[in-house]
């Protein structure tokens, strides 16, 4: 009986430890079959999860190494973070590629521009070359076309440094009252607008505002001469100065031929001139409007134009207001006018 049981516990602790080794056995297969399947599966999940990240290293590889701005993502899928990233990207490179586009455009107009009087003078002085028994008063005709040419060529290097300096930070500023520097461009331009028979109004509240002086002397005066150049005799400039809760505005109107509403938005870009008012004859390099552009944008603010109902235009530039006590209103001078209640213009 003894040895009975003895033979029963080996052969139970002999099961036991079989079933413990096969337990084991099975555990450690199904753990490397578990880490296997993991294993592959987050190799699969990453790869595909990876995939738009591949894209995105890829098209940002092709761009700095071919330069071609042209190149997007377009990514597809859900609208998660690499996909917001993409686009990001995209707009970008779209942002860039207009940008560079724009740069090009304006250096081949500017080129263009500069080598139109150099052109001039050099077919001016090599006819007078050609010619041995060239009059003085040829030669002196001569003197007056390169004369002129040159003065043209000053003008649009100074107009293509102003536009440069409008369009960088400020590194200076002082309050500035817009009514005190439109009195002062408007006394300035007096006899021309007398002398071509133009009115020019004012309605000039003191409204100020900080930043560059010289700039914003130079933002308004190119919108009197710019208003003035396009004009006709007997018609009438007007500039207003108002301000808002927290803006101060800006507006010079004037009379002329009709501007057509599909040519307002390019005004404020450079070189751009409407076929039949605003050719090179008149003396403006299309750069005027660009740098009250550039201006308004370095001061934080905006202009924008409008077709005025009659023929002429209407330029609105808006800046941030600065509180300041207003300074005692100066009349104007010349043929201008100080109107104290303005009356809204009529715009197109």
């Amino acid at each position: 009986m003894l040895r009975f049981d003895q033979a029963r516990r080996a052969a139970e602790r002999q099961v036991t430890a079989d079933i413990h080794r096969q337990t084991a056995i099975d555990f450690a297969l199904a753990l490397l079959g578990t880490t296997l399947v993991s294993l592959l599966a987050g190799w699969i999940v990453a790869g595909r999860a990876l995939r738009p990240v591949a894209r995105i290293t890829a098209t940002a590889r092709r761009v700095a190494a071919e330069g071609d701005l042209g190149e997007r993502i377009a990514l597809e899928g859900p609208a998660d973070e690499l996909r917001e990233l993409a686009d990001t990207f995209d707009t970008m490179l779209e942002r860039l590629d207009r940008t560079f586009a724009s740069q090009r455009s304006f250096v081949a107009n500017a080129s263009h521009e500069l080598r139109t009087p150099l052109a001039i003078m050099r077919a001016e002085i090599e006819e007078r070359l050609d010619d041995p028994c060239a009059s003085e008063g040829e030669l002196r005709e001569m003197a007056v076309v390169v004369h002129d040419a040159v003065g043209r060529s000053e003008a649009l290097i100074r107009s293509l440094l102003m536009l440069a300096r409008g369009q960088d930070a400020l590194r200076h500023r002082e309050d500035v009252d817009l009514a005190e520097v439109g009195r002062a461009v408007v006394a300035r331009s007096d006899p021309e607008a007398a002398e071509r028979g133009i009115g020019i109004e004012l309605a000039c509240r003191p409204v100020h505002c900080r930043g560059d002086r010289e700039l914003l002397e130079r933002l308004v005066a190119n919108l009197v001469e710019n208003a003035l150049r396009y004009n006709h005799t007997g018609g009438v400039v007007r500039l207003e100065t108002e301000l808002g809760d927290h803006s101060a505005t800006l507006r010079v109107s004037n009379s002329g031929e009709v501007v057509p509403a599909e040519a307002v938005s390019q005004l404020f870009e450079p070189f751009f001139r409407v076929d039949s008012s605003r050719s090179r004859d008149s003396g403006g390099a299309g750069l005027g409007l660009s740098i009250v552009a550039a201006v308004a944008a370095t001061h934080g603010g905006a202009a924008s134009a409008a077709a005025r109902e009659g023929g002429g235009l209407v330029v609105t530039v808006t800046l941030p207001a600065h509180a300041a006590t207003p300074a005692a209103e100066h009349p104007a001078s010349g043929r201008s006018k100080r109107i104290e209640q303005p009356e809204p213009e009529a715009v197109a």
